[in-house]
């Protein structure tokens, strides 16, 4: 019998890792999304048994794509479809082995974003649903990063799963005059999945390390995809000039630190000189968009040498820039810190307050957070402190919630 702590997290660890892997390649075979989830969700719970008993094995994803398998020949049977079905998911790769068609792409996550991003699904609904699927992530997570109800965001996802069924859209990534018009989609998913790994919308980690790699990697596999599309290579400067941070985000004790904070001489420069190079020659090509924008707004913060070298000025710019691509909310409060930073607080604080009035960040606890942040700055602290309690009121991640107990700790006792 092995140690049933040890195998809880091999198990957790696999899920980070190979969950995506399981569900894109029975997707692939069977066609059946629910099923696909289903089998895989079926294997991992037999992982904790099994495991237990027998040892974690030394390929963890081959033992759950063979279990995720035998399962869903299992149902198939049942279910009494034809024989040319179970044929192909008798035959599903066993050991992780690479699938490939005309399309040169052997990769079957990759297939999997592309065939959610399909432009017969409404945007938003094509991001969540290739998150749920290719990441593992919860729908309440979903709901969060898209600022809605967990009801509405379910709903999308069975009707997106649905019209894929129905409407017979294939697994596989489109010829090459058809990937324009699912770029878009597909860049947004691996950007709301970085994201999701940079900064977690729940739990007790602020980083989800496993969530970060993978975005970067289907990134570079985009970016060889299209190497004549500015976006891909912007997305893919941004993600490499984040993760370049990421390890110093937090500290030795899982706590949060600011960016003003952090170690700069921890970051790592190679991702940084790899993202900055990646971000002069998309810009050359002076079709700017909104991820070349906001590469060149982490460039201001890994390129100073200092916190207080950082152009914010040019950063509040560069957000004025962004919204005319992505007039949202969430972008008007970034604008806000960074008018806060290079024009003072006031400023910044008057731009909050229009957020606020206007209701569409209610319940987004880095609206409050911000103000709270402003107010600190002046010497307000009393005000910041209730705008700090505030924040708590809707924080989900642990080490965020820290963060602000931290901050109103401080300011209650100023």
């Amino acid at each position: 019998m092995n140690d049933t702590n040890d195998v809880e997290e091999a198990v957790a660890v696999a899920f980070r890792e190979e969950w995506g892997q399981v569900v894109a390649t029975l997707i692939r075979v069977t066609g059946d999304w629910d099923l696909a989830e289903e089998c895989a969700q079926d294997a991992f719970a037999q992982a904790l048994d099994r495991w237990r008993r027998d040892g974690v094995p030394r390929r963890p994803g081959a033992w759950l794509t063979t279990t995720a398998r035998n399962r869903a020949l299992d149902v198939l049977r049942r279910q009494a479809v034809g024989k040319e079905k179970l044929r192909e998911v008798a035959v599903l790769t066993r050991d992780g082995e690479p699938y490939d068609d005309d399309s040169g792409v052997g990769d079957d996550r990759l297939r999997l974003i592309f065939t959610c991003c399909h432009p017969a699904l409404p945007l938003e609904a094509r991001v969540a649903l290739t998150l749920r699927t290719l990441a593992g992530l919860t729908t309440s997570e979903i709901a969060r990063a898209f600022l809605v109800p967990e009801a509405t965001m379910a709903q999308r996802l069975v009707r997106a799963k649905r019209k894929i069924r129905n409407a017979g859209i294939p697994y596989r990534v489109p010829p090459a005059h058809l990937l324009p018009e699912r770029t878009t989609g597909v860049l947004g998913v691996l950007y709301l999945l970085f994201n999701e790994g940079y900064a977690a919308t729940a739990g007790a980690d602020l980083v989800r390390t496993n969530l970060c790699a993978e975005a970067i990697r289907l990134a570079r596999v985009l970016a060889r995809l299209m190497p004549d599309e500015p976006e891909t290579l912007g997305l893919l400067a941004l993600l490499l000039l984040h993760d370049a941070r990421r390890a110093t985000r937090v500290d030795g004790a899982g706590d949060l630190v600011t960016l003003e904070d952090q170690d700069r001489t921890a970051w790592d420069r190679a991702e940084i000189d790899e993202g900055a190079a990646l971000l002069e020659t998309t810009l050359r090509r002076g079709r700017p968009g909104p991820y070349q924008i906001q590469a060149a707004i982490a460039a201001c913060h890994t390129t100073a040498p200092t916190a207080e070298d950082t152009d914010w000025a040019d950063i509040a710019a560069l957000y004025g820039a962004l919204l005319r691509h992505v007039p949202s909310a969430v972008v008007r409060l970034n604008r806000a810190v960074a008018v806060g930073m290079s024009e003072g607080p006031e400023a910044g604080l008057a731009l909050v307050a229009e957020l606020e009035r206007e209701g569409d960040l209610a319940g987004y606890h880095l609206l409050p957070a911000t103000r709270a942040d402003l107010l600190r700055r002046l010497g307000r602290t009393g005000e910041a402190a209730e705008a700090y309690a505030r924040a708590l009121e809707d924080v989900e991640n642990d080490a965020e919630r820290r963060f602000l107990e931290k901050r109103l700790a401080e300011c209650r006792s100023a």
